[in-house]
Protein backbone atom coordinates (compact mmCIF):
# COMPACT_ATOMS: atom_id res chain seq x y z
CA UNK A 1 0.00 0.00 0.00
CA UNK A 2 1.27 3.48 -0.89
CA UNK A 3 1.14 6.25 1.72
CA UNK A 4 1.56 10.02 1.48
CA UNK A 5 4.03 9.86 4.37
CA UNK A 6 6.11 7.35 6.26
CA UNK A 7 5.28 9.31 9.41
CA UNK A 8 2.69 11.90 10.30
CA UNK A 9 3.11 13.68 13.62
CA UNK A 10 0.20 15.37 15.37
CA UNK A 11 1.65 18.02 17.66
CA UNK A 12 4.54 20.46 17.29
CA UNK A 13 5.87 20.42 20.83
CA UNK A 14 9.25 19.20 21.98
CA UNK A 15 8.55 15.48 21.57
CA UNK A 16 6.78 15.69 18.24
CA UNK A 17 9.31 18.05 16.68
CA UNK A 18 12.24 15.90 17.78
CA UNK A 19 10.65 12.73 16.39
CA UNK A 20 9.81 14.40 13.07
CA UNK A 21 13.22 15.98 12.63
CA UNK A 22 15.21 12.83 13.49
CA UNK A 23 13.01 10.59 11.34
CA UNK A 24 13.38 12.92 8.35
CA UNK A 25 16.93 14.25 8.61
CA UNK A 26 18.77 11.24 10.01
CA UNK A 27 16.70 8.32 8.72
CA UNK A 28 15.30 9.63 5.43
CA UNK A 29 11.61 9.27 6.25
CA UNK A 30 8.90 11.27 4.47
CA UNK A 31 7.34 13.24 7.34
CA UNK A 32 4.36 15.53 7.78
CA UNK A 33 3.52 17.42 10.99
CA UNK A 34 0.40 19.31 12.08
CA UNK A 35 0.31 21.88 14.90
CA UNK A 36 -2.85 23.83 15.69
CA UNK A 37 -1.12 26.51 17.76
CA UNK A 38 2.46 27.78 17.89
CA UNK A 39 5.44 25.61 17.08
CA UNK A 40 7.41 24.62 20.17
CA UNK A 41 4.45 23.55 22.28
CA UNK A 42 3.87 24.12 25.96
CA UNK A 43 7.51 24.20 27.02
CA UNK A 44 8.69 26.86 24.59
CA UNK A 45 5.55 28.99 24.33
CA UNK A 46 3.54 28.54 27.54
CA UNK A 47 5.76 26.72 30.03
CA UNK A 48 9.39 26.08 30.90
CA UNK A 49 11.05 28.84 28.86
CA UNK A 50 8.81 31.85 29.63
CA UNK A 51 8.45 30.67 33.23
CA UNK A 52 12.23 30.54 33.75
CA UNK A 53 12.63 34.01 32.23
CA UNK A 54 9.95 35.27 34.64
CA UNK A 55 11.84 33.64 37.49
CA UNK A 56 14.95 35.59 36.48
CA UNK A 57 12.93 38.81 36.35
CA UNK A 58 11.41 38.19 39.77
CA UNK A 59 14.84 38.02 41.41
CA UNK A 60 15.53 41.73 40.90
CA UNK A 61 14.45 42.96 44.33
CA UNK A 62 16.35 40.19 46.14
CA UNK A 63 19.47 40.90 44.09
CA UNK A 64 19.32 44.59 45.01
CA UNK A 65 18.88 43.78 48.70
CA UNK A 66 21.86 41.45 48.56
CA UNK A 67 23.96 44.01 46.70
CA UNK A 68 23.32 46.59 49.42
CA UNK A 69 24.30 44.04 52.06
CA UNK A 70 27.60 43.62 50.22
CA UNK A 71 28.30 47.34 50.32
CA UNK A 72 26.74 48.68 47.13
CA UNK A 73 25.20 51.79 48.68
CA UNK A 74 23.89 53.11 45.35
CA UNK A 75 22.02 49.90 44.49
CA UNK A 76 18.52 51.33 44.31
CA UNK A 77 15.53 49.59 42.83
CA UNK A 78 12.92 51.09 40.55
CA UNK A 79 9.47 50.06 39.39
CA UNK A 80 9.14 46.80 37.53
CA UNK A 81 7.72 47.53 34.08
CA UNK A 82 5.61 44.50 33.21
CA UNK A 83 4.68 45.59 29.64
CA UNK A 84 8.35 46.13 28.75
CA UNK A 85 9.28 42.68 30.06
CA UNK A 86 6.24 41.00 28.50
CA UNK A 87 6.93 42.42 25.03
CA UNK A 88 10.57 41.38 25.20
CA UNK A 89 9.51 37.93 26.43
CA UNK A 90 7.19 37.40 23.48
CA UNK A 91 9.85 38.54 21.05
CA UNK A 92 12.15 35.86 22.46
CA UNK A 93 9.42 33.20 22.25
CA UNK A 94 8.81 34.13 18.61
CA UNK A 95 12.53 33.76 17.93
CA UNK A 96 12.55 30.29 19.48
CA UNK A 97 9.38 29.32 17.59
CA UNK A 98 11.13 30.31 14.38
CA UNK A 99 14.10 28.09 15.21
CA UNK A 100 11.81 25.10 15.75
CA UNK A 101 10.01 25.68 12.47
CA UNK A 102 13.20 26.31 10.52
CA UNK A 103 14.68 23.10 11.89
CA UNK A 104 11.71 21.16 10.54
CA UNK A 105 11.86 22.86 7.16
CA UNK A 106 15.58 22.20 6.89
CA UNK A 107 14.79 18.51 7.51
CA UNK A 108 12.18 18.76 4.71
CA UNK A 109 9.25 18.04 7.01
CA UNK A 110 5.91 19.21 5.59
CA UNK A 111 4.24 21.52 8.13
CA UNK A 112 0.49 22.05 8.44
CA UNK A 113 -0.60 24.90 10.71
CA UNK A 114 -3.95 23.47 11.71
CA UNK A 115 -5.55 20.95 13.99
CA UNK A 116 -5.47 17.31 12.96
CA UNK A 117 -7.39 14.23 14.00
CA UNK A 118 -7.21 10.52 13.23
CA UNK A 119 -9.73 9.29 10.67
CA UNK A 120 -8.45 5.70 10.84
CA UNK A 121 -5.19 3.94 11.85
CA UNK A 122 -3.39 5.23 8.75
CA UNK A 123 -5.22 8.47 7.95
CA UNK A 124 -5.04 11.96 9.41
CA UNK A 125 -7.75 14.51 8.68
CA UNK A 126 -6.76 18.18 8.87
CA UNK A 127 -9.11 20.96 9.99
CA UNK A 128 -9.65 22.08 6.38
CA UNK A 129 -10.91 18.61 5.47
CA UNK A 130 -7.75 17.48 3.70
CA UNK A 131 -6.73 13.90 4.41
CA UNK A 132 -3.18 12.54 4.55
CA UNK A 133 -2.24 8.88 4.75
CA UNK A 134 0.76 7.63 6.72
CA UNK A 135 2.36 4.29 7.46
CA UNK A 136 2.94 5.45 11.03
CA UNK A 137 1.16 8.14 13.07
CA UNK A 138 2.68 9.72 16.16
CA UNK A 139 0.45 11.60 18.61
CA UNK A 140 2.38 14.21 20.59
CA UNK A 141 -0.25 16.77 21.55
CA UNK A 142 0.77 17.14 25.22
CA UNK A 143 -1.58 18.23 27.96
CA UNK A 144 -3.62 21.25 29.00
CA UNK A 145 -4.23 22.93 32.39
CA UNK A 146 -7.40 21.95 34.23
CA UNK A 147 -9.79 23.94 36.41
CA UNK A 148 -11.15 22.65 39.72
CA UNK A 149 -14.82 22.38 38.74
CA UNK A 150 -16.24 25.01 41.11
CA UNK A 151 -18.85 27.75 40.54
CA UNK A 152 -17.31 30.83 38.97
CA UNK A 153 -14.13 29.07 37.87
CA UNK A 154 -14.29 30.90 34.53
CA UNK A 155 -13.27 34.06 36.40
CA UNK A 156 -9.88 32.54 37.16
CA UNK A 157 -6.80 32.22 35.00
CA UNK A 158 -4.71 29.19 34.11
CA UNK A 159 -0.93 29.23 33.84
CA UNK A 160 -1.06 29.96 30.08
CA UNK A 161 -2.75 33.30 30.80
CA UNK A 162 0.04 34.71 32.96
CA UNK A 163 2.30 35.37 30.00
CA UNK A 164 -0.23 37.62 28.27
CA UNK A 165 -1.58 39.71 31.18
CA UNK A 166 -2.03 43.40 30.36
CA UNK A 167 -1.10 44.42 33.92
CA UNK A 168 0.19 42.70 37.02
CA UNK A 169 -2.48 42.09 39.67
CA UNK A 170 -1.99 43.87 42.98
CA UNK A 171 -3.57 40.97 44.94
CA UNK A 172 -3.42 37.46 43.51
CA UNK A 173 -4.50 34.03 44.71
CA UNK A 174 -2.69 30.94 43.40
CA UNK A 175 -4.66 27.72 43.80
CA UNK A 176 -2.62 24.51 44.04
CA UNK A 177 0.40 23.00 45.71
CA UNK A 178 2.39 21.43 42.88
CA UNK A 179 5.54 22.74 41.26
CA UNK A 180 3.63 25.04 38.88
CA UNK A 181 1.72 26.66 41.75
CA UNK A 182 4.85 27.09 43.87
CA UNK A 183 6.88 28.52 41.02
CA UNK A 184 4.25 31.02 39.91
CA UNK A 185 3.53 32.09 43.48
CA UNK A 186 7.27 32.77 43.83
CA UNK A 187 7.32 34.71 40.54
CA UNK A 188 4.29 36.85 41.33
CA UNK A 189 5.57 37.69 44.80
CA UNK A 190 8.97 38.61 43.38
CA UNK A 191 7.35 40.93 40.83
CA UNK A 192 5.61 42.83 43.61
CA UNK A 193 2.18 41.19 43.81
CA UNK A 194 0.53 40.58 47.18
CA UNK A 195 0.41 36.78 46.78
CA UNK A 196 -1.60 34.10 48.56
CA UNK A 197 -1.31 30.37 47.86
CA UNK A 198 -4.11 28.04 48.90
CA UNK A 199 -3.55 24.28 48.98
CA UNK A 200 -5.61 21.39 50.28
CA UNK A 201 -2.60 19.64 51.86
CA UNK A 202 -0.60 20.47 54.99
CA UNK A 203 2.49 21.21 52.88
CA UNK A 204 3.25 21.72 49.19
CA UNK A 205 4.83 19.43 46.57
CA UNK A 206 3.17 16.09 47.23
CA UNK A 207 5.37 13.24 46.03
CA UNK A 208 8.68 14.94 46.80
CA UNK A 209 10.96 14.07 49.73
CA UNK A 210 9.18 15.07 52.96
CA UNK A 211 12.11 17.11 54.25
CA UNK A 212 12.28 19.00 50.98
CA UNK A 213 8.54 19.62 51.06
CA UNK A 214 8.79 21.16 54.52
CA UNK A 215 11.66 23.40 53.46
CA UNK A 216 9.85 24.73 50.39
CA UNK A 217 6.65 25.31 52.39
CA UNK A 218 8.61 27.30 54.96
CA UNK A 219 10.46 29.26 52.28
CA UNK A 220 7.22 30.35 50.60
CA UNK A 221 6.16 31.85 53.92
CA UNK A 222 9.58 33.40 54.54
CA UNK A 223 9.54 35.34 51.27
CA UNK A 224 6.16 36.84 52.18
CA UNK A 225 3.62 34.59 50.48
CA UNK A 226 0.48 34.04 52.54
CA UNK A 227 -0.26 30.32 52.80
CA UNK A 228 -3.75 28.92 53.34
CA UNK A 229 -3.04 25.24 53.91
CA UNK A 230 -5.66 22.48 54.25
CA UNK A 231 -8.15 24.73 52.48
CA UNK A 232 -9.38 25.47 48.99
CA UNK A 233 -11.73 27.72 47.02
CA UNK A 234 -15.41 26.79 47.08
CA UNK A 235 -16.59 29.40 44.57
CA UNK A 236 -15.60 32.60 42.76
CA UNK A 237 -17.86 35.64 42.27
CA UNK A 238 -17.49 39.09 40.77
CA UNK A 239 -17.33 41.85 43.38
CA UNK A 240 -16.79 45.60 43.39
CA UNK A 241 -13.26 44.92 44.66
CA UNK A 242 -12.40 42.32 42.01
CA UNK A 243 -12.97 38.58 42.41
CA UNK A 244 -14.41 37.36 45.68
CA UNK A 245 -13.18 33.90 46.67
CA UNK A 246 -15.23 31.93 49.16
CA UNK A 247 -13.02 29.32 50.83
CA UNK A 248 -14.07 25.88 51.99
CA UNK A 249 -12.97 26.73 55.52
CA UNK A 250 -15.59 29.49 55.61
CA UNK A 251 -13.67 32.73 54.99
CA UNK A 252 -14.01 34.99 51.94
CA UNK A 253 -11.46 37.35 50.40
CA UNK A 254 -11.24 39.68 47.41
CA UNK A 255 -8.43 39.41 44.84
CA UNK A 256 -7.60 41.13 41.58
CA UNK A 257 -6.76 37.80 39.96
CA UNK A 258 -7.02 34.08 40.71
CA UNK A 259 -4.72 31.57 39.04
CA UNK A 260 -5.56 27.87 38.98
CA UNK A 261 -2.59 25.51 39.06
CA UNK A 262 -4.68 22.47 39.87
CA UNK A 263 -3.20 19.95 37.48
CA UNK A 264 -3.07 19.11 33.79
CA UNK A 265 -4.74 16.47 31.68
CA UNK A 266 -3.83 14.86 28.34
CA UNK A 267 -5.19 16.77 25.35
CA UNK A 268 -6.94 13.82 23.70
CA UNK A 269 -10.48 15.16 23.31
CA UNK A 270 -11.52 15.45 19.67
CA UNK A 271 -8.51 13.59 18.30
CA UNK A 272 -10.63 10.92 16.66
CA UNK A 273 -9.01 8.15 18.66
CA UNK A 274 -12.33 6.38 18.81
CA UNK A 275 -11.88 5.74 15.07
CA UNK A 276 -8.74 3.70 15.63
CA UNK A 277 -9.13 1.44 18.67
CA UNK A 278 -6.42 3.31 20.63
CA UNK A 279 -6.91 2.69 24.36
CA UNK A 280 -7.27 5.59 26.79
CA UNK A 281 -6.56 5.55 30.52
CA UNK A 282 -8.65 7.01 33.36
CA UNK A 283 -7.24 10.51 32.89
CA UNK A 284 -7.74 10.41 29.13
CA UNK A 285 -4.10 9.54 28.49
CA UNK A 286 -3.06 7.37 25.56
CA UNK A 287 -1.97 3.98 26.81
CA UNK A 288 1.33 2.88 25.28
CA UNK A 289 3.90 0.15 25.83
CA UNK A 290 7.61 0.53 26.53
CA UNK A 291 8.17 1.36 22.85
CA UNK A 292 5.56 4.18 22.91
CA UNK A 293 3.26 2.01 20.76
CA UNK A 294 -0.50 1.93 21.31
CA UNK A 295 -2.80 -1.07 20.95
CA UNK A 296 -3.01 -0.08 17.27
CA UNK A 297 0.30 -1.10 15.63
CA UNK A 298 0.51 1.95 13.36
CA UNK A 299 -0.21 4.54 16.07
CA UNK A 300 2.35 5.73 18.63
CA UNK A 301 2.35 8.45 21.28
CA UNK A 302 5.02 10.34 23.25
CA UNK A 303 5.14 13.08 25.84
CA UNK A 304 2.54 14.33 28.28
CA UNK A 305 -0.34 12.84 26.30
CA UNK A 306 0.80 9.45 27.64
CA UNK A 307 1.00 10.71 31.25
CA UNK A 308 4.15 8.74 32.02
CA UNK A 309 6.68 11.31 33.22
CA UNK A 310 5.44 14.75 32.24
CA UNK A 311 8.70 16.61 31.65
CA UNK A 312 9.98 18.18 28.43
CA UNK A 313 13.33 16.33 28.33
CA UNK A 314 11.44 13.05 28.72
CA UNK A 315 9.21 13.85 25.73
CA UNK A 316 12.29 14.70 23.68
CA UNK A 317 13.98 11.41 24.58
CA UNK A 318 10.81 9.45 23.83
CA UNK A 319 10.43 11.13 20.45
CA UNK A 320 14.06 10.52 19.53
CA UNK A 321 13.91 6.89 20.64
CA UNK A 322 10.72 6.36 18.62
CA UNK A 323 12.35 7.73 15.44
CA UNK A 324 15.51 5.65 15.91
CA UNK A 325 13.49 2.51 16.60
CA UNK A 326 10.98 2.73 13.77
CA UNK A 327 13.01 4.42 11.04
CA UNK A 328 16.66 3.95 12.01
CA UNK A 329 16.84 0.27 12.85
CA UNK A 330 18.19 1.21 16.28
CA UNK A 331 15.70 -0.12 18.87
CA UNK A 332 15.79 2.11 21.97
CA UNK A 333 13.57 2.33 25.04
CA UNK A 334 13.47 5.04 27.70
CA UNK A 335 13.96 4.20 31.37
CA UNK A 336 11.36 6.28 33.20
CA UNK A 337 12.40 5.11 36.65
CA UNK A 338 15.34 7.47 37.24
CA UNK A 339 14.76 11.01 36.03
CA UNK A 340 16.01 14.20 37.68
CA UNK A 341 13.76 17.22 38.19
CA UNK A 342 13.83 20.65 39.79
CA UNK A 343 11.32 23.09 41.25
CA UNK A 344 12.39 26.65 40.45
CA UNK A 345 11.28 28.40 43.60
CA UNK A 346 13.44 31.17 45.08
CA UNK A 347 15.82 31.91 46.69
CA UNK A 348 16.50 28.15 47.01
CA UNK A 349 15.42 25.60 44.42
CA UNK A 350 14.45 22.01 45.23
CA UNK A 351 16.02 19.39 42.97
CA UNK A 352 15.88 15.62 43.12
CA UNK A 353 16.95 12.37 41.48
CA UNK A 354 15.93 8.88 42.51
CA UNK A 355 13.95 7.71 45.53
CA UNK A 356 12.74 9.89 48.37
CA UNK A 357 13.76 8.86 51.86
CA UNK A 358 10.24 7.57 52.46
CA UNK A 359 10.18 5.50 49.26
CA UNK A 360 13.61 4.01 49.91
CA UNK A 361 12.78 3.11 53.52
CA UNK A 362 9.75 1.16 52.31
CA UNK A 363 12.04 -1.01 50.18
CA UNK A 364 14.65 -1.95 52.76
CA UNK A 365 17.27 -0.75 55.27
CA UNK A 366 18.83 2.58 54.35
CA UNK A 367 21.29 5.15 55.63
CA UNK A 368 20.57 8.86 55.27
CA UNK A 369 23.38 11.36 54.94
CA UNK A 370 22.26 14.97 55.22
CA UNK A 371 23.63 18.42 55.88
CA UNK A 372 21.76 21.63 56.70
CA UNK A 373 23.62 24.92 56.71
CA UNK A 374 23.46 28.62 55.86
CA UNK A 375 25.19 29.20 52.49
CA UNK A 376 28.20 31.53 52.55
CA UNK A 377 26.77 34.02 50.08
CA UNK A 378 23.44 34.63 51.76
CA UNK A 379 24.87 34.26 55.27
CA UNK A 380 27.22 37.19 54.67
CA UNK A 381 24.24 39.24 53.50
CA UNK A 382 22.41 38.50 56.74
CA UNK A 383 19.99 35.85 55.52
CA UNK A 384 18.75 33.09 57.79
CA UNK A 385 17.91 30.83 54.81
CA UNK A 386 19.28 27.32 55.15
CA UNK A 387 20.32 24.90 52.43
CA UNK A 388 19.94 21.11 52.59
CA UNK A 389 21.82 18.28 50.90
CA UNK A 390 20.67 14.67 51.29
CA UNK A 391 21.88 11.31 50.02
CA UNK A 392 19.70 8.24 50.56
CA UNK A 393 21.88 5.12 50.55
CA UNK A 394 21.02 1.41 50.43
CA UNK A 395 22.51 -0.12 53.57
CA UNK A 396 23.26 -3.42 51.83
CA UNK A 397 24.72 -2.36 48.48
CA UNK A 398 25.89 1.17 49.46
CA UNK A 399 24.34 2.42 46.23
CA UNK A 400 23.00 5.99 46.32
CA UNK A 401 19.27 5.56 45.78
CA UNK A 402 18.33 9.23 45.92
CA UNK A 403 19.84 12.69 46.02
CA UNK A 404 17.89 15.74 47.18
CA UNK A 405 19.15 19.32 47.16
CA UNK A 406 17.51 22.48 48.50
CA UNK A 407 19.82 25.34 47.67
CA UNK A 408 20.46 28.16 45.20
CA UNK A 409 20.87 26.73 41.68
CA UNK A 410 20.00 23.22 42.90
CA UNK A 411 18.79 22.38 39.40
CA UNK A 412 22.29 22.93 38.04
CA UNK A 413 23.78 20.63 40.70
CA UNK A 414 21.27 17.81 40.32
CA UNK A 415 22.04 17.47 36.61
CA UNK A 416 25.60 16.35 37.42
CA UNK A 417 24.53 14.27 40.41
CA UNK A 418 22.06 12.49 38.11
CA UNK A 419 24.94 11.14 36.03
CA UNK A 420 26.54 9.51 39.07
CA UNK A 421 23.26 8.18 40.49
CA UNK A 422 22.24 6.86 37.08
CA UNK A 423 25.53 4.95 36.81
CA UNK A 424 24.87 3.26 40.16
CA UNK A 425 27.42 5.20 42.19
CA UNK A 426 27.92 4.15 45.81
CA UNK A 427 28.33 6.39 48.80
CA UNK A 428 32.03 5.56 48.72
CA UNK A 429 32.19 6.76 45.10
CA UNK A 430 30.85 10.11 46.24
CA UNK A 431 33.33 10.14 49.15
CA UNK A 432 36.23 9.47 46.78
CA UNK A 433 35.61 12.74 44.91
CA UNK A 434 37.77 15.61 46.16
CA UNK A 435 35.65 18.59 47.18
CA UNK A 436 35.70 21.83 45.22
CA UNK A 437 36.01 24.51 47.90
CA UNK A 438 34.27 26.78 48.69
CA UNK A 439 31.09 25.59 46.97
CA UNK A 440 27.65 24.47 48.02
CA UNK A 441 28.02 21.20 46.11
CA UNK A 442 31.06 20.10 48.12
CA UNK A 443 28.65 19.01 50.86
CA UNK A 444 27.62 16.12 48.62
CA UNK A 445 31.09 14.58 48.92
CA UNK A 446 32.00 15.51 52.50
CA UNK A 447 29.17 13.92 54.51
CA UNK A 448 30.90 11.04 56.29
CA UNK A 449 28.46 9.87 59.00
CA UNK A 450 24.77 9.07 58.48
CA UNK A 451 22.29 11.23 60.38
CA UNK A 452 19.96 8.24 60.69
CA UNK A 453 19.64 4.59 59.80
CA UNK A 454 16.31 2.93 59.18
CA UNK A 455 15.31 -0.70 58.98
CA UNK A 456 12.93 -2.22 56.46
CA UNK A 457 9.31 -1.25 56.87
Amino acid sequence: MSFDYDLFVIGGGSGGVRAARIAASQHGARVGLAEESRMGGTCVIRGCVPKKLMIFASEGTHALDEARAYGWTDAQGGRFDWPVFRDKLHAELSRLEGLYENGLRTAEVDIFHQRARLADPHTVELADGTRKSAKHILVAVGGRPTRPGIPGEELGMISDDLFTMETLPRRVLVVGGGFIACEFATILKGLGCDTTLVHRGDKVLRGFDEEGRSLVTRQLQDIGITLRLEDGPARLDRSNAGIRVSFKAGAAQDYDAVMFATGRQPYTAGLGLENTGVELGKKGQIVVDEWSQTAVPSVFAVGDVTDRVNLTPVAIREGHAFADTIFGGQPRKIDHSLIASAVYVRPHELATIGLTEEQAEAQGPIEVYAASFRPMRSLFAGSEARAMMKLVVCAATRRVLGCHIFAPEAGEMIQLAAVAVGMGATKEDFDAAVAVHPTLAEELVTMRAPVRRTAAA
